[in-house]
């Protein structure tokens, strides 16, 4: 079973910029939509971007624009790269396939705040 690890949160003021990391423990070759979902306090879990094998990227209107899904086969990464947060981005950030394949990870925390 694939295991993913999430990291690159943090504390970051509003305005700022974060690249978030995830790395699977398995080939993510074969995976056609990774993606990266977010979950606020007392919120369920959303999508807030995904790619294909290919490198077709898709991004709900709340992040289009300032969030950048990326991923590297080779090495089984997948990145988003995130640019000027909002204290609204403030939520625990995971990866998976846009159909979840594993199980899900601890996340990374990401908090934007002044």
């Amino acid at each position: 079973q694939v295991q993913l690890v999430e990291s690159g949160g943090g504390l970051v003021q509003p305005g700022g910029t974060l690249r978030l990391s995830c790395a699977a423990s398995g080939t993510i070759f074969s995976v056609n939509h990774m993606a990266w979902y977010r979950q606020a306090p007392g919120k369920q879990r959303e999508l807030v971007a995904s790619i294909t094998r290919g490198g077709y990227t898709s991004y709900p209107d709340s992040v289009k624009g300032r969030f950048t899904i990326s991923r590297d086969n080779a090495k089984n990464m997948v990145y988003l790269q995130m640019t000027s947060l909002k204290p609204e981005d403030t939520a625990v950030y995971y990866c998976n396939g846009l159909t979840p394949f594993a199980s899900w990870g601890q996340g990374t925390r990401v908090t934007v705040s002044s």
